[in-house]
Formats: structure tokens, C-alpha cells, sequence
């Protein structure tokens, strides 16, 4: 049986705008005007009026943590009680009252953000933490998911003293001469040995969540980057739970796995087993290797080519050159996509020299390697970037929050070639978008009018307005451009004949919204595979 609907604005992903589209077997079989469909129609074919809705292809949001995002769903929600830390404090012990930990569990939560405390100008720290339960273990990670900060508890357990080293690429918080909670980077995995883990049914839990979360942002597809999440579940645990989902028919997002490692043993386990970029099915596919490159602007971690204001600290990168070079050469000579976090202009340079090297040894025309983020550039590296023919991960809702810090961390000169995503674009670079949830939420329409605005949503702004996307650029990033991040733009991303029937259908149309208030347009309904997975 074909589904048809009419009377609604469809883009396609080109323009002008059409009016109607079939459906049949999870695709699209039929795309144009009313009466070209309306007259198609036969017996037992089903007829939808879109009563003038705005409709497009399925959002893909091209970086985020899925897993990760199902894990804070069920956690301390920190994000909204930011505002200060006696305010965040407050929450939390009242959070903890009304959700105690199972014996040998934690309370953990996600979201601050020290830059917005009104009360007081400094992180967390674990005294904090202690004034809520010196007895709980408490673990609170910042939005950018590059610093943490436990309580006393967990330093004990962890065995974490003034005489403990910090790791390669990563820091140990320390206050007169004692551990201070903060563990930065790399030395949060510190934490790892003794963090409570979940079992293949709780994280089936997370994913359900999460995907439902998705849907209601209007979300069909994730490239998202899981088995970090917790390290000490084997990647073939997350596997399974992702394709029991699928075979149970819960899965409702199409899920493209950025696979991340950091030793050259995992990964070649990894690849040796079978998993590489592309294998799996249309629901739940291996994609490219992912690493970390460096940290964050928000916890002053991403690594710059001159130091942070206030300091000598440039931030740092997470791997030596050689290691680096290593991974992306191995991955890259076995088939293997490559996608590297880099949001600071120095980790940028060890990327690029590493793809080059990679590059050079086995030469490979569509490897669509790319770089996650991509913040802070300069003009040599743009060149480069589009001369190596990469893929870009923008975050064009890092710009919500960005605005207000770049002008305090880079120089005027550094920050004018910074998030230059239509730079990139009109040298020929696929510029692709996402959320990095949960590091921002996955609001899909909040990052499509930062990515048109340039401003922050409370109006900061424009950072370089030169470098904002026209409204149907800002729409194929979320759709086109995202699929051919997975080498899938000729299955999906469009609405056209033979594709996958992922769509979401709009309470108003974003090419005739007034520009900042695009991310008030709710999502009515989102399809997956012509199968209605979310409706208000």
C-alpha cells in the first residue's frame, strides 16, 4: 500500500518548493505536484493532507553522543540550574534526595558551565560537592563533556592523591597542594576503574531514550560517538545492544557509529573483526574511526597556537604526533573513514599533517575523512583542509555560546578566521551539521538559525556575518551535506525518487520565517522510513 501526501510545501533539497510525494515499502516513490500524485492514486492507497505544512528530508545530526545522551537523560539534568553554583548546589541536593543511588551507585549529572555562574567566577570543585554528600560518590561533568569534578568520595576510590600524575592529555585539577575534584581530559579516565557500569539492558534503556528525544527533535539519523561512554564495556556490548534494538523494531533512529579508540590494539580488534567503515545494515552501520584531538574553548583545553589570556597555558593535544599518525594511517590503509576532534588551530595543524601523511603512503581519491568542529582556523589550514579534500562537522549551535567567549580567548586576528564554515563551503568543502549532544541539545531548528544568523539565540552577535549559510544551505547541512558524511547521499538526505522516507513535517516554513525565529518552529510529526515515529 502507498501512502500519498498532498498539499503541503516539500523541499526536496533543491529548489523551487513541490507539493506532494508517495511512499511505499520505507521509500519514496513518487515526488511532484498534487495533481500529478492525486491522479496516481489507486485503490487502497492511503491519502494524507498536509494542510500547507513545511516538510524535508529526516534531520541527520552528523556529531553527537547518542549513548551519552540517553546515560544524562536519566541523570541530573545541570544545564538549566547553571545560572549559580549555590543555585546548581541547591538542585543537586535536592536531586539526590528524591533519587537515591542503589548501593555502589553514583549521583552524576551533566551540564554546568562555570562561565554563566552569576555568584562566584571559578569551576566547581570537590568541597562543593562534599557539601552535598560526603557519602555518595558524586561525579558532575560540564556541558563539554572535557572537565569533570567529583566530590572526596570519589577521589578515594579512585585513589586519586596530591602524588598521583596526570596523564598524556589530560590534567588533575590541584588547590594548595591538594586534588581539587577537577580532572580534565584524559584524566577523567582515571574515574574509569571504578565508575558503577551498566549492563547491555540499561544501556538499551539509554538508546531508547535517547531516540525518542531524537524523534521529537525532528531526527532520523545520528553519527554519534558511543563506546567512549564507558570505556570498560567492550565495543561489541554497544554493538549488540544497538541490533537487538533493531530486531525488536525499537530503533528509530538510523545510527552511524563514529567508532572511538585510542590505542592502535583496540582498533585493529576492531577492524580485524570485521568492522569497518560502512559495514551493518540500513539501521545501524560502522562509520569512521573517531579521536579526540584536544579539548575544549569552555574549559580552556583545546589546544591554541598562542596561550589563553591570563596565563601561559595553550591548552593541550590528547596524543602525540606519532600516535596520532599511527592511528589515522592504519585506519585510513584498512579501509577505514577517519573523523578528528579539533577545535583549537594547534591540534588542527597535527590532523591535517596526519591525513596528509596517511594520504601520501596509500593514496585514496573519496576518503571523506574529516575534521569534528572545526572552531578555531587559520587561513593556511582552510586551504588545506579543502586541498586534502575533507569533510567538515560543523556545530553551528556552539555559536549560541561561543559568541560570548571567543573575543575573550582569541585574538581579533585568529578569531576572524575562526568557524569560517562558509569559507569552507565555497571552497568546495562538504560542510555537514550537528549538536555534539550532549554538549548543546539536539535542536535541530536553534542550530539552523545560528547557523543563518550568526548570533547567539539571545540576540549576541553576529560573529562574522559573513559567514552565514542562506537558509536552504543551513537545511542541507542538517540532511545532504550530513549524508555525505556517511557516503549515503544517494539513499538519503532528499526527498526524490528511491530514497529513504525519512521526513519531518514543520509548523511553519523556515525560507519564509523571520530568521531569529527559526528555532521556535515546532516539529510536528517525524517519519522514519514512511513510519511515523514521533507526532505531537
Amino acid at each position: 500500500m502507498r501512502n500519498i501526501f498532498y498539499h503541503g510545501r516539500v523541499y526536496t533539497g533543491a529548489l523551487p518548493i513541490c507539493s506532494a510525494f508517495a511512499v511505499e515499502n520505507g521509500r519514496f516513490t513518487l515526488v511532484g505536484d498534487d495533481e500529478t500524485l492525486l491522479a496516481s492514486a489507486r485503490e487502497g492507497d492511503s491519502l494524507t493532507d498536509l494542510q500547507g505544512r513545511f516538510v524535508c528530508a529526516g534531520f541527520n545530526d552528523s556529531h553527537m553522543h547518542l549513548l551519552n545522551f540517553g546515560q544524562a537523560l536519566a541523570a541530573a539534568q545541570l544545564a538549566p540550574l547553571t545560572g549559580s553554583l549555590a543555585g546548581m548546589l541547591d538542585y543537586l541536593r535536592g536531586f539526590l534526595a528524591a533519587h537515591p543511588p542503589r548501593e555502589g551507585q553514583w549521583l552524576t549529572g551533566r551540564g554546568w558551565n562555570q562561565d554563566y555562574f552569576t555568584d562566584v567566577s571559578r569551576m566547581p570543585d570537590r568541597w562543593d560537592l562534599d557539601a552535598v554528600s560526603a557519602d555518595v560518590p558524586i561525579m558532575i561533568t560540564r556541558a563539554c563533556g572535557h572537565c569533570c569534578v567529583v566530590n572526596s568520595r570519589v577521589l578515594a576510590l579512585a585513589g586519586i592523591t596530591a602524588d598521583t600524575p596526570s596523564p598524556e592529555g589530560g590534567s588533575i585539577g590541584i588547590t594548595d597542594g591538594q586534588p581539587d575534584g577537577r580532572l580534565y581530559d584524559n584524566a577523567m579516565e582515571l574515574l574509569y576503574g571504578v565508575l558503577p557500569l551498566p549492563d547491555k539492558e540499561a544501556l538499551k534503556q539509554m538508546i531508547r531514550l535517547a531516540c525518542a528525544s531524537l524523534n521529537r527533535y525532528g531526527i532520523t539519523s545520528s553519527q554519534t560517538d558511543d563506546y567512549c561512554v564507558f570505556r570498560a564495556i567492550p565495543f561489541e556490548t554497544v554493538n549488540a545492544a544497538y541490533r537487538e534494538l533493531e530486531e525488536s523494531g525499537e530503533l528509530t533512529v538510523r545510527v552511524y557509529e563514529q567508532s572511538n579508540f585510542t590505542e592502535l590494539t583496540e582498533l585493529q580488534r576492531f577492524v580485524e573483526a570485521g568492522n569497518v567503515t560502512g559495514a551493518g545494515t540500513e539501521l545501524f552501520r560502522i562509520g569512521p574511526l573517531k579521536l579526540l584531538g584536544d579539548g575544549a574553548l569552555g574549559s580552556r583545553t583545546a589546544h591554541l597556537s598562542a596561550p589563553y589570556p591570563g596565563g601561559d597555558s595553550c591548552g593541550f593535544n590528547l596524543f602525540s604526533d606519532a600516535h596520532m599518525n599511527a592511528m589515522v594511517s592504519y585506519a585510513h590503509r584498512n579501509g577505514m573513514q577517519v573523523a578528528i576532534h579539533a577545535i583549537g588551530d594547534a591540534c588542527l595543524d597535527q590532523v591535517l599533517n596526519a591525513v596528509e601523511l596517511a594520504l601520501r603512503e596509500t593514496p585514496r581519491a573519496d576518503h571523506r575523512h574529516g575534521v569534528v568542529h572545526c572552531q578555531v582556523t587559520r587561513p593556511d589550514q582552510l586551504r588545506r583542509i579543502a586541498e586534502l579534500n575533507m569533510h567538515v562537522y560543523a556545530q553551528s549551535i556552539f555559536l549560541d555560546y561561543d559568541n560570548h567567549i571567543v573575543p575573550k580567548l582569541l585574538s581579533p586576528e585568529l578569531a576572524a578566521s575562526s568557524y569560517n564554515w562558509k569559507t569552507l563551503l565555497r571552497a568546495g568543502v562538504s560542510v555537514s551539521n550537528g549538536s555534539d549532544c550532549p554538549v548543546e541539545l539536539p535542536d535541530v531548528m536553534e542550530g539552523i538559525e545560528c547557523a543563518v544568523t550568526r548570533c547567539s539565540l539571545d540576540g549576541t552577535g553576529p560573529y562574522l556575518p559573513q559567514e552565514a549559510f542562506t537558509v536552504q544551505e543551513a537545511l542541507d547541512s542538517f540532511t545532504i551535506r550530513s549524508a555525505e558524511a556517511s557516503f549515503e547521499e544517494t539513499v538519503k538526505g532528499r526527498i526524490a525518487e528511491g530514497y529513504l522516507a525519512d521526513f519531518v513535517i514543520l509548523g511553519a516554513d523556515p525560507f519564509e520565517a523571520e530568521p531569529a525565529q527559526i528555532h521556535s518552529i515546532p516539529v510536528l510529526a517525524t517519519y522514519l522510513g514512511g513510519r511515523c515515529v514521533y507526532s505531537v
